[in-house]
């Protein structure tokens, strides 16, 4: 299980962002696709898991499964290219812009939205059998968690978007540990291991993913959610992603940056 020192993986998050920034649009799409689609499933997987058992942290477990695949295929998530992209814009690689850096997450916000509706889609016919019967238990569950999440956080206004971009925050720092994570190690074991740990913490915590709520929210709508697509937008997405960025970059991507890369002169004992 091959460890990279913290200097070896941070320049390697360097390259990362550069890489994503330059990728040809049809494969940022691809990828971004597939990413929010596997996470998606994983979510209901997760949820299932809960509803089954009855306990929070078996599904909070085994989550992490669907982000350890989609990460070792090689696919992307906003909430990555939040933390990745910008320190190459910081580090000044050649040919890197605001402008460019801005379309990246344009591209992969529509693809994760792409491949979690279609996953969205697929659960709810599944779980109402072509939408003829009721959602089943599962299906409630979801539905609930979209009302307890929208219209439960307008209940305390300002407070409660706050609440929502500061849970965010703190979803993004562990999600980008994770995505870190795939890059401290050479074998699979070590990727595995060390992306478990903050994904499965993120989860059971109950923080806000934009990527997760992007099938989440449409599905509880599909199964009788009682909130519209403006309570889930406002009260959830918009500061889930602004969280999400704040977090990701301020207490992943800039801080193992300012310490690994452009790290401070050494003291002088003279």
């Amino acid at each position: 299980m091959s460890y990279l020192l913290p200097a070896e993986f941070t320049t390697k998050m360097v390259d990362a962002g550069e890489s994503k920034i330059f990728m040809s649009t049809r494969d940022t799409i691809i990828r971004a696709y597939m990413a929010g689609a596997i996470l998606a499933l994983a979510a209901a997987f997760a949820i299932t898991i809960t509803v089954q058992t009855g306990q929070p942290l078996v599904g909070a477990i085994l989550f992490p499964v669907g982000f350890v695949m989609l990460y070792l295929m090689g696919f992307d998530l906003l909430t990555g290219v939040f933390m990745l992209t910008p320190l190459a814009l910081l580090d000044r690689r050649q040919g890197v812009t605001l402008n460019r850096v801005l379309r990246n997450w344009g591209w992969v916000f529509l693809g994760n939205l792409g491949g979690a509706l279609t996953v969205a889609f697929m659960m709810a016919f599944i779980f109402t059998y072509g939408f003829s019967i009721g959602p089943g238990v599962v299906g409630e569950k979801i539905a609930g968690i979209g009302e307890s999440r929208t219209l439960g956080y307008a209940e305390y206004g300002v407070a409660g978007w706050a609440t929502i971009f500061i849970r965010g925050m703190l979803c993004n720092w562990m999600v980008s540990m994770g995505v870190v994570g795939a890059m401290v190690s050479t074998s699979v074991s070590g990727k595995v291991i060390a992306m478990w740990m903050p994904i499965m913490l993120f989860f059971y915590m109950g923080f806000e993913h934009s990527i997760v709520n992007m099938f989440l929210f449409p599905s509880a709508m599909i199964m009788g959610g009682g909130f519209s697509i403006m309570d889930y937008l406002w009260w959830n997405e918009i500061p889930t992603v602004l969280g999400n960025l704040a977090g990701g970059l301020a207490f992943t991507g800039l801080t193992l940056y300012a310490t690994h890369v452009k790290t401070g002169p050494k003291r002088d004992l003279a």
